[in-house]
């Protein structure tokens, strides 16, 4: 996950550095499956012409969690081209990535590489991985731009593609999984994909447009319990800008100018919103024993639920009109990081808008996702809320 872009551009700088003492030791012509064959040019996520072997057969992942889009690809198993990746979804979200240790078990013996820690690939075990492609974030753009890493590592044959699902998901989420289905040679997968999200999407969209409810003032609280830290929150990007598509009203997004920010808890105080939503995670790689909600795959609700209790009593929150009804909830934060954010918008609208959206289940809706494009069963436990469902806004 991100809190600081400086931190992100010094991990993807150690990773890169890595890489580029890995491939040092390797013969040029052995990076890509074919040396000889002629080379397929992609655009990626920043526009950049990109010259990749397709299908790729040997990716690394500069993010773990890019495995949310490669399983509804590579179903049947999505571990068959990853011969690299970063150990974030390990820690992240361990609860996924049990879930496809318990069906995949090889993936405990693909090679990981640090996140905050160390930031370097395990030498002797990625010296022959020799990857097609190398995946990474957008936000790893400035530290590899300033090392001209790119240009170094084209000189290897190895090619580096841009996606995102994070600083702007809702402009970039579809063009990302066009390019994996291009990539993976599975375009007509990623399009099924594509219109599943967006019909998901628009079951919450369509009725907002029709009905134009009144609009709650909402709070998002960001990776609550990751940090001590009060107030992170979104601009009118990511998580901010699911709460303008579920019909309410993002106090921070005339006051944090980009997709990640920070209120102070005067500045909540005087918004004084109806809703406060916290994104949260089983974090206990992180901060053991924290505030963190354990909303997730199989996520104890009781548990869940008393730990959200804790955030009622937060100075940033007295008084406001969130308190008279406990209109508290958390939500999964790696919504904010995957094409799963049809999820979060929909169980927004239905905590915004309960008697619009009575019908709508996205517990249902996620269910189906994994029934038609995922290979792990589905484990309900992604929401929750101290607000009682018969209380009206």
């Amino acid at each position: 996950m991100v809190i600081f872009d400086r931190r992100s551009q010094v991990v993807a700088a150690l990773l890169l550095a890595g890489l580029l003492s890995l491939f040092s030791l390797v013969p040029l012509s052995t990076h890509a499956s074919e040396a000889n064959a002629v080379r397929t040019e992609v655009s990626d996520l920043l526009g950049r012409k990109v010259k990749v072997h397709l299908p790729v057969r040997r990716v690394i992942l500069g993010e773990g969690r890019q495995l949310y889009l490669v399983a509804a690809l590579d179903t049947h198993n999505p571990f068959e081209r990853i011969v690299g990746w970063r150990k974030d979804l390990i820690q992240s979200d361990p609860d996924t990535y049990n879930a496809y240790l318990r069906l995949f078990p090889e993936i405990a013996k693909v090679p990981t590489f640090g996140g905050f820690e160390d930031g370097t690939f395990d030498i002797e075990q990625a010296i022959a991985q020799q990857p097609d492609v190398i995946i990474l974030n957008i936000e790893a753009q400035h530290a590899t731009e300033d090392a001209r890493y790119i240009e170094k590592l084209d000189a290897l044959g190895i090619p580096v593609v841009y996606v995102d699902f994070r600083n702007n998901p809702m402009q970039n989420t579809e063009p990302t999984m066009r390019l994996f289905g291009q990539l993976f040679g599975k375009e007509q997968r990623a399009q099924a994909f594509i219109d599943f999200r967006n019909q998901q999407i628009h079951r919450v969209t369509d009725v907002i447009e029709r009905s134009h409810p009144p609009r709650p003032d909402v709070f998002i609280e960001r990776i609550g319990g990751y940090t001590d830290d009060c107030c992170l929150s979104f601009g009118n990007e990511n998580f901010g800008r699911f709460v303008d598509m579920a019909g309410g009203n993002n106090i921070a997004r005339s006051i944090i100018p980009s997709t990640f920010g920070q209120l102070n808890p005067e500045q909540v105080i005087v918004a004084n919103p109806a809703h406060v939503v916290v994104t949260s995670a089983n974090w206990e790689a992180f901060a053991p024993g924290g505030h963190w909600v354990g909303v997730g795959p199989g996520a104890d609700m009781t548990q869940a639920r008393k730990k959200l209790a804790w955030y009622t009593q937060r100075p940033a929150y007295a008084g406001i009109k969130a308190q008279e009804h406990q209109a508290f909830h958390a939500i999964w934060h790696q919504f904010y990081n995957s094409p799963y954010q049809f999820a979060a918008i929909q169980q927004l609208a239905k905590w915004f808008h309960p008697e619009l959206f009575a019908d709508l289940d996205p517990d249902a809706s996620l269910r189906e996702l994994h029934e038609r494009f995922l290979p792990v069963p589905y484990e309900s436990g992604y929401f929750v809320s101290l607000r009682k469902p018969e209380v009206k806004p």
